[in-house]
């Protein structure tokens, strides 16, 4: 037997220096050791140590009030800021707290993708100065616009910093970040020796490279694991071992409650969110969706899906972001062509239902978990036939807000791998926002109060897609709305589709603050988008099959 690693919070957290960077898993609550997190700032406010720690996350390891978030709020109320100097969060959208720190400079506040995160890790643990890749060029993350800072601390300090770097003539990023020298990871069951499993977790994200980039060289540093049960040594089935002991310093056991080892944000634990058990289909199927906006948007999203499909003859991969296009998974379900459509969560999961909100992450029935850096190479490498994502705000020339407005800064999330790599890529929104009524019916369209937040505008507050970049990459890309539907050309946005009913005059150019182009083979978009009764996309599927 080795040293001994089952130890009190106390005595693992105090091995942790002043100004050390702190890796930290998470994606929400799942697999986020917030019962470490929480006791490390207890830690400081008992004996002012450690102190200037830089945390890097994997996504957002924390929800309002919980994780993260908790110590964010408690330097907010303590009025003491001396606990964190800065912050790599990928997500920033359920941490309010650490962004409130962020907007106000208190500490330095960086945002990559949660995929060029993920991969960065892989190649700190092997000893590579960063992670290389044509993610981010032409966006918020390339240092000709804004480099991925969020605030004038970090354009300062440049703490984490990406560079144009030329690799065979052509344009690349180079992502760098000082290596962590501590790693706090989240798992199930440890052994005596620190072997860790994840048997409860709804993913197991990153857990093993954040490890591996802490205790990869030169400075070899710690890690802390929490866990929520110990067990003898040898009785974890060695192919059940995600983090192999010798990687592990300490083990610290978790009160199993929701704020401290919640499976999500939600739930504490449900074997139907492990992969333990799988769900009957009555329970893993989503309900109908209401007719209205969001159903048509997301109807014509799936028209597209059963269009590849039929195209390649076989069943296709997609990522169905947050928001609209996760309404997509309800009509693939209500039209029975789930079989031939097979989704994916940035987490890790394959197929089944997920979760939303705060719980998101997770998916019940999925039949089969990855870690994330390996789901983000499907994204990356355009292994996945399709991605539907959503959009804030889009410009003449295609580029993409998904989420950002001044005093409102959620992050990037997954959003610029997945837009980057899809080789189609299907926008999904409603066209304007705002307090607006409109009315579907087997006529089409009926537009009685329109919304005043104009979403296709001049010029996007932040760039996080690059629509001329994809151009030049052979994307097929369109924009999805309840009233009009765009093509990207070289040209720009060229409207293609028009939903029966509405003026295009009065519903859609005056609602732009650009005129894109009209194609001259303008289409009305199919009034069965808008009738309550199914539009058949099985019958599609089993009748291309069949030729």
């Amino acid at each position: 037997m080795g040293l001994r690693k089952i130890v009190d919070p106390h005595e693992a957290l105090s091995a942790i220096r002043d100004g050390s960077v702190v890796a930290v898993s998470g994606f929400n609550m799942i697999a986020t050791p917030a019962y470490l997190l929480l006791k490390l700032y207890e830690l400081y406010e008992q004996t002012g140590h450690p102190r200037d720690l830089f945390i890097i996350a994997e996504t957002c390891p924390g929800t309002p009030g919980r994780g993260l978030d908790a110590i964010g709020r408690k330097m907010i109320e303590n009025m003491d800021y001396g606990f964190l100097r800065g912050v790599l969060i990928p997500y920033y959208g359920w941490v309010p707290n650490i962004s409130k720190l962020v907007e106000e400079n208190l500490i330095e506040g960086y945002n990559w993708p949660i995929g060029v995160v993920s991969h960065w890790f892989r190649e700190v643990a092997a000893g590579r100065p960063g992670l290389i890749t044509k993610v981010g060029l032409n966006t918020m993350f390339d240092p000709r616009l804004e480099g991925g800072f969020l605030n004038d601390l970090a354009a300062r300090r440049r703490t984490c910093k990406v560079e144009v770097v030329a690799i065979a003539g052509e344009e690349m990023l180079l992502y760098s970040c000082p290596k962590p020298t501590v790693a706090l990871i989240r798992a199930t069951t440890a052994d005596e020796e620190g072997n860790l499993s994840m048997e409860h977790e709804s993913a197991v994200l990153n857990v093993l490279s954040i490890a591996q980039a802490a205790r990869s060289s030169p400075e070899r540093g710690i890690v802390v694991a929490q866990v929520k049960r110990v067990t003898k040594f040898r009785s974890i089935k060695p192919r059940e071992v995600h983090v192999p002991g010798p990687l592990v310093n300490y083990v610290v056991v978790s009160p199993e409650l929701p704020e401290y080892h919640g499976q999500t944000f939600s739930v504490l634990y449900d074997p139907t969110l492990s992969g333990e058990l799988t769900p009957p289909a009555e329970v893993s199927r989503t309900s109908v969706l209401p007719m209205g906006t969001r159903k048509i948007i997301a109807r014509r999203v799936a028209i597209e899906l059963v269009r590849l499909v039929a195209d390649m003859g076989r069943p296709i991969l997609v990522n169905l972001g947050i928001g609209v296009p996760a309404e997509v998974a309800s009509v693939l379900a209500e039209e029975e062509v789930e079989d031939f459509v097979y989704t994916t969560v940035e987490s890790g999961p394959f197929g089944g239902i997920a979760l939303t909100g705060p719980d998101f992450g997770a998916s019940r029935g999925f039949f089969a978990l990855i870690p994330m850096a390996d789901m983000f190479s499907l994204y990356e490498g355009g292994i996945i036939d399709a991605a539907s994502l959503g959009f804030l705000q889009v410009d003449p020339q295609g580029n993409v807000n998904p989420a950002f407005l001044p005093g409102r800064m959620p992050g990037a999330g997954g959003f610029p791998v997945i837009a980057f790599g899809a080789p189609n890529l299907l926008f999904a929104g409603e066209f304007t926002a705002g307090n607006r009524q409109v009315r579907a019916s087997s006529n089409g369209l009926e537009i009685i109060k329109d919304g005043d937040v104009i979403k296709f505008v001049g010029k996007v507050y932040k760039v996080v897609y690059s629509g001329p970049h994809g151009v030049s990459r052979g994307q097929n890309v369109l924009f999805i709305t309840e009233r009009a539907v765009f093509r990207l050309t070289e040209g720009g946005l060229e409207l293609v589709e028009v939903a029966p009913g509405v003026d295009i005059d009065k519903h859609i150019l005056s609602k732009m603050e650009f005129k894109p182009k009209i194609s001259k083979n303008l289409r009305e978009m199919s009034k069965e988008l808008f009738n309550e009764k199914p539009i058949g996309l099985r019958n599609t599927i089993l009748s291309s099959l069949r030729k």
